[in-house]
């Protein structure tokens, strides 16, 4: 029989801790601190538990845009540029088929598609079930919604159906507002939509920045809200708009093009992560991304 002297600890007063209480603090994200542990926990992979906030790295324009200028070759592109991101925006093909597993990212994984730039792109399905995402051992499973858009109910449905399948399982939903070429990028529209979008039960948004108004977008947004870069700006302007935008409420960003076709990626992404992680200035944030794209 085994010796169970000191296995009992009933020996042992000061490990039972007696007279202290058990911490219970709530989880510090933005709309999250009544989810289940292992939600919380795939979203404290994503935002930073220091800073509270992420900068992503989005390569999923493939999946209907095709080969996209600068990252023709998956590989090739985000590889390099993989360890200085918070997490992974991507398709599942591009993440087995481009990105090893020891990388060990968060990973927001793309899970609505069916369309092409030749179509409606509005008329999304859920292109990725909820076994595959766990399979992935995603983090997020990201979700088009097109307010305004021609089949808008289409793709809120998309969004409920993913939402209810991550609640069951433990997996957050990141709700994408898309802003069709009739929509307008004012702070009425984008509240409009990235407040359905947590309504419907998103755990977080991505959404575009508008010069006028966002912190009223940020502010009736009840869930954390994530900015897309969007077309490439020149480095300084990109800052800059990381900078107001985090200023204005957002707890990180969500960038692509800015990114990857930068004439310096992984000096730009460094920069980006100074000013949503060390609250750099854009002008400090643009030294330092000169003297990196030198030094490279």
């Amino acid at each position: 029989m085994a010796d169970l002297d000191g296995v009992t600890g009933e020996d042992n007063a000061a490990g039972y801790g007696i007279g202290i209480p058990v911490e219970t603090k709530p989880y510090f994200l933005k709309g999250s601190n009544n989810l289940g542990w292992g939600m919380q926990d795939r979203l404290s992979r994503m935002f930073c538990p220091k800073s509270g906030k992420t900068v992503m790295l989005a390569f999923d324009h493939g999946y209907f845009m095709g080969p996209t200028s600068d990252l023709e070759r998956i590989d090739l592109a985000i590889r390099p540029l993989a360890e200085y991101a918070d997490v992974l925006m991507c398709a599942r093909g591009a993440l087995r088929g481009c990105i090893p597993p020891t990388y060990n990212k968060a990973i927001s994984l793309r899970c609505s598609g069916g369309i092409s730039v030749l179509t409606e792109l509005s008329n999304e399905v859920i292109a990725v079930n909820i076994e595959d995402a766990v399979r992935l051992n995603a983090s997020a499973m990201a979700i088009q919604v097109h307010i305004g858009g021609q089949y808008e109910r289409n793709t809120i449905d998309n969004l409920v159906r993913t939402v209810d399948a991550g609640m069951k399982y433990g997996v957050p939903t990141l709700a994408v507002t898309a802003v069709g070429r009739e929509m307008v990028r004012d702070s009425r529209y984008l509240g409009l939509a990235t407040r359905i979008c947590a309504e419907m039960g998103a755990q977080f948004v991505k959404t575009y920045y508008c010069d006028e108004g966002f912190e009223k977008v940020t502010a009736a947004c009840p869930v954390p809200i994530v900015i897309a870069g969007g077309k490439k700006l020149p480095e300084l302007d990109a800052l800059k708009m990381c900078r107001r935008a985090i200023d204005e409420g957002a707890l990180g960003v969500d960038m692509g093009r800015n990114i990857f076709q930068s004439e310096a990626p992984i000096a730009i992404l460094k920069a980006v992560r100074a000013v949503v992680h060390e609250n750099e200035t854009p002008e400090k944030a643009f030294e330092m991304y000169e003297t990196l794209k030198n030094e490279q």
